[in-house]
């Protein structure tokens, strides 16, 4: 199939940006268009208006400090992943990006689009959420910040409004003590996640004193979920065997897999339960090797 018509705006200024969408209540932004042109084409979206933000200054920036990485709305996923500041300042952002589509979407598609997309089935939502970072957006009444938790609505739903265009996302650093891993299952590398988990702990005398763990292709929003208390009262060996199982039911408690024409509900869930420790114990053990390193 082939897009419905929509016209075509492709502005050099932010403010000129803003203007166009304010302008109609049915368009929408396009930057890497990795997602946004494949709903075009199936005519899954029909906007009035697509706004190009491709020509804009100043948006594909990737800045790192001690506070974190600071990702513009061009940035793409491909410059993210390799740039070497921001893998040291917070490394999930790479563990993540680097299961995300493939090469040749990496190189095109943007890190904010994803985030401001909503796919709930996405990589980058959920580090977002599980982080505690946040999204900066302007529209007509200026710039504001979005809090992670606060972005995501719906499937596909964020809490943008439709004159609004997100400028960049902030991912805060990883803390010390702290450690991170991602790991998620798929059909074929590359492929939308059946279920995928990030999970962050942090340390205190080689105990797990928080743990958090982020969820993908599970529910309808990205989810995080506390473990910690599956892990309390262990001592140095945390987490045991019997730790993990429990942080895994714990998870699907809080969880509410869905069944498509991808998997069920049943093997999402048992999926929960093994990627929950096994992700848990790759953070734990990532958290050792920075805290014991020279």
């Amino acid at each position: 199939m082939k897009p419905a018509p929509f016209a075509y705006a492709r502005p050099t200024d932010l403010a000129a940006a803003v203007e166009a969408l304010a302008g109609s209540t049915n368009a929408k932004v396009l930057a890497g268009g990795q997602s946004l042109v494949p709903l075009l084409s199936m005519r899954l979206a029909a906007p009035a208006l697509l706004v190009d933000i491709n020509r804009l200054p100043g948006l594909d920036h990737v800045t790192s400090d001690a506070s974190g990485v600071r990702v513009g709305a061009l940035a793409r996923h491909a410059a993210v992943l390799a740039d070497e500041e921001a893998h040291r300042v917070q490394p999930l952002l790479a563990m993540a990006l680097a299961n995300v589509a493939h090469a040749t979407i990496r190189n095109r598609g943007t890190t904010v689009g994803s985030l401001v997309h909503a796919d709930a089935a996405a990589e980058m939502p959920v580090v977002l959420a599980l982080l505690g970072g946040s999204v900066d957006v302007v529209g007509p009444g200026g710039r504001r910040t979005v809090a992670g938790d606060a972005l995501f609505l719906g499937p596909l739903e964020s809490s943008l409004a439709h004159d609004e265009i997100a400028v960049e996302a902030f991912f805060p650093a990883l803390a010390e003590g702290s450690g991170v891993a991602f790991r998620e299952v798929a059909r074929r590398h590359g492929d939308y996640a059946l279920c995928g988990v990030a999970v962050l702990v942090r340390l205190e005398d080689r105990r797990i004193v928080e743990a958090r763990a982020g969820y993908l292709s599970v529910s309808d929003l990205p989810t995080v979920v506390d473990l910690a208390p599956a892990l309390a009262g262990g001592g140095p060996e945390v987490p045991s065997d019997r730790a993990l199982e429990a942080a895994g039911e714990l998870a699907l408690a809080a969880l509410d897999p869905q069944g498509d024409i991808h998997a069920t509900a049943a093997y999402r869930a048992q999926l929960v339960r093994v990627l929950t420790g096994r992700t848990l114990r790759a953070a734990y053990d990532d958290a050792r090797r920075r805290t014991e390193q020279p």
